[in-house]
């Protein structure tokens, strides 16, 4: 997997992406007052930044948010994930990964009234203290992404993945065979992809009420580590 590092390094990159999303978030938040408020407690959706593709599966289950996002970037850099947890709209848990030739863990704990309990960080095998700028800075991160889930889950933006046929079908994550309806652009860029990969290409791609959208095409099995809402 691949994202960019969260170490102070990164901070710049990635505040550029949080920023590209607000005024996504915004447009999504006013789009979704037209529809049903029943929404299924296990979701997964996405969104195309500046620096790369994000991806987001959610659980919602008795005032408990489980949140995990996938950064992969589209040129340079390292993939990277960020799992979260709120109880009754409290953040209780960060935890970072950065998968890298140096790979980054990071986990901060919050108790019941938004106190720091627990923070380390390992580099390499190394365990770190982190400073309160450095988990004030996660802390951000961790309200905006939740912020842009809530928007996008309001929004119906459903993130789809799975395997790429010849014919332009797919075999999804879920083991359904659909046709996804994306561009000649998209099509092209997963064709072209595909020529020069011995086996099927993996894709990623939006659904909403407005149309489909090609979010990533990789030679990587997303299915072997895609979240289930049974294990989530």
């Amino acid at each position: 997997m691949a994202v960019n590092s969260f170490n102070k390094g990164a901070v710049s990159p990635l505040l550029s992406v949080w920023r590209s999303t607000l005024a996504l978030a915004g447009v999504l938040l006013l789009s979704a007052c037209s529809h049903d408020s029943a929404l299924p407690p296990f979701t997964a959706s996405g969104y195309a930044a500046d620096q790369g593709a994000v991806r987001i599966w959610r659980k919602d289950v008795n005032g408990e948010v489980h949140l995990l996002s996938a950064f992969s970037p589209w040129h340079k850099g390292n993939t990277s994930t960020a799992e979260y947890r709120w109880q009754d709209d409290a953040l209780s848990l960060i935890e970072l990964n950065i998968y890298s030739k140096t790979p980054e863990h990071i986990r901060v704990r919050f108790d019941g009234r938004g106190e720091l309990s627990f923070m380390q960080r390992e580099v390499d095998g190394q365990k770190q203290q982190l400073s309160s700028d450095q988990i004030a800075l996660y802390r951000y991160r961790a309200e905006q992404i939740r912020q842009t889930s809530d928007a996008l889950r309001q929004g119906r933006v459903v993130l789809r993945q799975g395997r790429w046929h010849a014919d332009g079908t797919v075999t999804t994550c879920e083991s359904q065979t659909i046709k996804p309806d994306l561009d000649a652009w998209a099509r092209e860029r997963i064709e072209r992809r595909q020529r020069h990969s011995s086996m099927e290409v993996s894709v990623a791609w939006l659904e909403a009420s407005e149309g489909s959208q090609l979010l990533l095409v990789a030679n990587e099995d997303f299915c072997t580590w895609q979240p289930t809402e049974k294990h989530f």
